[in-house]
């Protein structure tokens, strides 16, 4: 490594306690390619399940960038989250379909079931719920989605039923 690449360790490393090295290595990979900070920052976020503010400081480092444009990318583009995000995503439809079917009542189940609301991750970061604006899935409203799992023509008792079933999961 070189003596910069170090150095932005040293300073990153005292903003968390994280291991850098699956960030340089997406680094690496996509040093000499010309428009590579989104590769990077997708590269970053799979790699950790969210950005972590340490990789940001290195990326620019490394990347030659300003760290305040890396935070512009990340928080223009909804595809990137800047906190650890839970196992299971959540997603609750609420398009118009479903908003008239009770979407809201789904909601406020997973609210009361989890203790989290929107873009909120539970503590123990099983669980993320978020509300969308539409999963394109209306003949069969209400929807939720857990991960890449669609439950359609969903209920409060279904609901609480389909949480369950992941919380015994693992």
């Amino acid at each position: 490594m070189t003596e910069n690449v170090q150095q932005a360790e040293e300073q990153v490393e005292e903003l968390e306690e994280i291991d850098l090295t699956a960030a340089n290595e997406v680094i690496d990979k996509y040093i000499d390619i010309h428009g590579n900070l989104m590769p990077v920052l997708q590269g970053i976020q799979e790699a950790y399940g969210y950005i972590p503010e340490a990789t940001v400081h290195l990326a620019a480092e490394r990347l030659n960038v300003y760290a305040s444009q890396i935070y512009g990318v990340l928080t223009f583009y909804a595809q990137f989250h800047l906190k650890p995000r839970g196992k299971y995503i959540i997603r609750v439809c609420m398009g118009t379909a479903c908003h008239v079917k009770g979407a809201g009542r789904i909601g406020d189940a997973i609210v009361e079931r989890l203790g989290i609301s929107h873009a909120e991750t539970t503590e123990d970061l099983k669980f993320t719920a978020e509300y969308v604006a539409c999963i394109g899935a209306c003949g069969m409203a209400p929807v939720i989605m857990v991960n890449d799992a669609t439950y359609g023509s969903i209920t409060v008792q279904k609901t609480a039923e389909v949480i369950e079933k992941y919380k015994a999961m693992d």
